[in-house]
């Protein structure tokens, strides 16, 4: 009896060291190694999220302008003069994002953003146009070209290049803010 115990024992300790051995050798050449990788690529996911931001101001500007017109009589003049109202507001729209418009180069994104740009052309609040002063009778014809008049010179006077720097100038910092949030260390932006 107790030589069988012996053999069984041996039997044990062979098959025990000969699995040791079996696993070992699997484990060799299929492991699996754990690490961490702090590259993030820009998927197509992330880009159609940020054109779903959709429109984003960075400057609003408020503007009025008096605008007339005079319409020479026989015997007198008419005259229309017209105070329009209206907010621009310049900013991106994140729709016009381009497919390549974001890059990962190493640790650093690189963004070219649309163009800084007027966001509504219909900026001019008709509810607070006020007629300033007028005399005969003017048809709605004359007063859409007032109103056309009144849109060009606040196009003219509100959408300067200081204007757009400006809003760009605004914009870098949050955009940056927004990319750096998204989990990348740093960022360069360039408008297009």
């Amino acid at each position: 009896m107790k030589k069988v115990n012996i053999i069984i024992g041996a039997v044990i300790v062979i098959a025990v060291i000969a699995v040791f051995f079996w696993v070992r050798s699997v484990l060799k050449s299929n492991y699996i190694e754990l690490g961490s990788n702090d590259k993030i690529d820009p998927t197509p996911t992330q880009i159609q999220s940020i054109r779903d931001i959709g429109e984003w101001e960075f400057l609003s500007i408020s503007a009025e302008e008096m605008v007339d017109t005079v319409r020479k009589g026989f015997f007198s003049d008419d005259e229309l003069v017209r105070i329009y109202y209206g907010t621009l507001r310049l900013g991106i729209n994140m729709q016009n994002l381009r497919d390549d418009a974001i890059t990962l180069q190493g640790d650093t994104l690189q963004v070219t953003l649309p163009k800084v740009s007027l966001l509504d052309k219909d900026f001019i609040d008709e509810a607070k146009t006020k007629s300033f002063y007028e005399s005969g009778k003017w048809t709605p014809q004359a007063h859409q070209a007032l109103y056309q008049k009144a849109h060009r010179q606040m196009l003219q006077h509100c959408l300067t290049d200081e204007n757009v720097s400006a809003a760009q100038a605004n914009a870098e910092p949050q955009l940056s803010n927004l990319f750096k949030s998204l989990g990348y260390k740093n960022v360069i932006l360039s408008f297009e």
